[in-house]
Order: C-alpha cells, then sequence, then structure tokens
C-alpha cells in the first residue's frame, strides 16, 4: 500500500474519532504539509468520502439507524425540542411535516397544545400521532411507501406537494453541517426539497448529535432555512455559515 493510501486512511479514522478537523490540524497528526493535506481531502472528496468545510473536512456518512430504531433514542432532548418548536410556530394554521423521529415528537406535542389547524404530511406515523385530536385536518401525500422511514416518496408526492402551500415547514436532518442540512436517504431527501419550496417559514428539529455530519443527499442550504430548534449551540464551521446565512438559533432548555 502506498504512502498516499496510508495517510488517506489516517485521514478517514481521524475524521470518524472527531467529526470535523481543520487541514492545519490534520497536517500536524500526520507530520506533512498542508498543501499535501489539501491534495488529499480533495481526492477524498471526488471519492464521495468525505465533505470539504471553511478550511478543513468532515466525513460523508451513508446510513443512519431506521425511523423505529430512532424513536427510542435521545426521547428527552426530542421531548424539549418539540415543546420550543410548537411555541415557536403557535399562531400558525398550516403546517408541512417531513418524517422523522424528532418531527414525530413535534406532531405529537401539536396534537396535545393545537387547535384546528391543518397538516400534510408524507409519513404514516406522523398522521397517526396528530389523529389523536379531531380537530386537526390532515393531508397525507400519496406516492411509493419506504418500509424503513414508514414515509411516502416519488414523483406523485412532489406533484401533490404542488398544489399547496403552509405557513410552517417542519423538517429534521440526518446530519447538519457548513453545507447545509443531508439526509441518508435520497429518497426522503428529495421530498423534504420539495416541502421547502412549499411554505413561507422553514423550521429544522434536530438535537446536537447531527451537528458536524454530512450525509449522502444535501436537501437544503442554510440560506433556504430560517430557523434551527435544537438542544445545544452549534460551534465551528456550522456555527459560522448559521450565522453568515443569518438563521435563528432555538435552544431547548430543560423545564
Amino acid at each position: 500500500m502506498s504512502k498516499k493510501s496510508v495517510r488517506q486512511r489516517e485521514i478517514v479514522s481521524l475524521l470518524s474519532d472527531q467529526p470535523t478537523l481543520r487541514v492545519s490540524e490534520l497536517a500536524e497528526a500526520l507530520s506533512v504539509t498542508t498543501e499535501t493535506i489539501r491534495r488529499d481531502l480533495d481526492e477524498l472528496t471526488g471519492r464521495g468520502v468525505i465533505s470539504r468545510t471553511y478550511g478543513g473536512a468532515i466525513l460523508r456518512k451513508a446510513a443512519e439507524p431506521s425511523v423505529a430504531q430512532r424513536h427510542s433514542l435521545l426521547v428527552e432532548e426530542r421531548t424539549r425540542i418539540a415543546k420550543t418548536a410548537c411555541q415557536t410556530c403557535e399562531g400558525g394554521r398550516v403546517f408541512i411535516i417531513g418524517s422523522g423521529a424528532t418531527t414525530l415528537h413535534v406532531a405529537r406535542r401539536m396534537a396535545s397544545s393545537m387547535q384546528n389547524i391543518t397538516v400534510i404530511t408524507h409519513s404514516f406515523a406522523i398522521a397517526t400521532a396528530l389523529a389523536a385530536n379531531p380537530t386537526i385536518t390532515i393531508l397525507m401525500t400519496p406516492g411509493f411507501f419506504h418500509a424503513g422511514e414508514g414515509a411516502m416518496y416519488g414523483a406523485q408526492t412532489l406533484r401533490f406537494l404542488e398544489q399547496y402551500n403552509a405557513e410552517w415547514v417542519i423538517l429534521g436532518a440526518s446530519g447538519l453541517a457548513a453545507d447545509g442540512a443531508s439526509d441518508a436517504l435520497i429518497e426522503m431527501a428529495d421530498v423534504y426539497s420539495g416541502m421547502i419550496e412549499r411554505a413561507n417559514r422553514r423550521m429544522i428539529v434536530a438535537d446536537g448529535s447531527k451537528f458536524d455530519q454530512m450525509f449522502t443527499a444535501r436537501y437544503a442550504s442554510w440560506s433556504q432555512i430560517d430557523l434551527l430548534v435544537t438542544d445545544q449551540a452549534p460551534k465551528s464551521a456550522l456555527l459560522k455559515a448559521m450565522q453568515t446565512a443569518e438563521v435563528e438559533v432555538k435552544i431547548a432548555e430543560a423545564d
């Protein structure tokens, strides 16, 4: 194995341990020049292994647990995020909600705290949660069913969404990085991109474990997002990118 191949494997290993690293940090850790590191990063980016950030790199991930598995994780954090999200969009009447574990918490909170609203969704779990409140009108999109996510996708889904406008779209994310919000599933990312186009205000709900993570399909840049509701403050390149795009950040505090 060549020195370059060994070095690039070490770069991926370092990024696995620390989600985002700067060029200077990688150069120091591997005892090579910054120019060498930049060439390595360019090659790794071209192969889809990493994504470049401001002055560094982030490991690109291909998959995450199914939505059923995610429901049992970070319940306290997601409950706080859902409460803050619902308080933020209180007074809204028409919502679009994407699939996900955190957005399901938002739907449950809506069912218990909001009246006489309309929600458009492609997620069966979210529709079921909202159905507990008889004053909520639910519009379920058509399309192909993705069993792992429990949600619809495809051309029919996108055409259905084009018929409607909403005051808010509320979306989760597999990862949040300087480049924007991404999802492990290309099919879901396409739907989320379509949802963003149909709303006046665009909110992402995601806990801090999603920070500095990049997955297969980016569905939005930060210039397309108005608000992030999360449980901790973003840092470094992610924070800088959000500040540049003037994205509001709301931290869901513990009760």
